[in-house]
């Protein structure tokens, strides 16, 4: 399935799921406006993606600036003639018990998690719309299926991701576009590293999970591939499990 002549939006493009994602839209003939606020991982994504230098447009930004991220948006798009397709996958995840949590912190992972995906809707939208075609995909979390203790803020965000796809799956449906979210299950990146005992963690995984190995981002990246292909023009508003079987809805 080709991307050629797409420009993709990626938030959350320079991390552990961001990276194979960006390199697999890169092949498949995209320009992919990759989007990430960590310059260590930035540069490591820029070497990763020598050989399609010239489609990769890295935009430096802060999420938490919701103006901010909206103005630099409206200038890329501004250059590059639009986002054809849109992924949110951008996400921050604390971790500690539900009564520590001030309003200010739940609405913190709010904006980063949920508020710059509108965003960024709202800049591709117009585009989309001219176009009569577009592709959104929010990035959700099969936590929002079984909850997750001490993450709440987090899973909260992550139900308000499928509760906007449904409801712009059916407003932008007439326009040409498809909006779909998918629910990864556990992958080995660094949002792991907040369990306290890794290997104790990876069993627990495998324990849960139908198929009986680790899942790797590039399970991601192909689902995403084939959910903003022209190929998937008929399927919106649905939420895929990747998840090796974990959470079967």
């Amino acid at each position: 399935m080709s991307s050629t002549g797409k420009t993709v939006l990626l938030t959350g493009a320079a991390g552990g799921l961001g990276v194979p994602t960006a390199l697999a839209f890169l092949a498949s003939g995209a320009t992919v406006v990759a989007v990430d606020n960590n310059d260590g991982k930035i540069a490591r994504l820029r070497e990763a993606a020598t050989q399609h230098q010239s489609q990769l447009v890295v935009l430096r930004a802060d999420l938490s600036d919701l103006d901010g991220f909206r103005s630099s948006l409206a200038g890329v798009a501004s250059s590059t003639g639009g986002f054809d397709i849109v992924i949110n996958n951008a996400a921050i995840y604390p971790s500690k018990a539900f009564e520590e949590y001030s309003i200010a912190e739940h609405q913190a992972v709010q904006k980063v998690n949920v508020d710059a995906a509108i965003v960024a809707a709202q800049v591709a939208l117009p585009g989309m719309r001219a176009k009569s075609w577009g592709r959104i995909v929010n990035v959700a979390s099969i936590t929002m299926y079984g909850g997750w203790a001490l993450l709440s803020p987090y899973v909260a965000s992550k139900g308000a991701l499928v509760g906007l796809t449904r409801a712009w799956a059916r407003e932008f449906g007439p326009y040409g576009v498809t909006v779909n979210a998918i629910s990864p299950g556990a992958f080995p990146t660094d949002a792991e590293k907040i369990h306290p005992d890794p290997e104790g963690y990876c069993r627990f995984v495998l324990d849960h999970q139908a198929v009986k190995r680790r899942g790797t981002p590039a399970d991601i990246a192909s689902a995403l591939i084939f959910l903003t292909a022209n190929e998937a023009g008929f399927i919106t508003g649905q939420t895929l499990n990747i998840d090796g079987g974990w959470v079967m809805h």
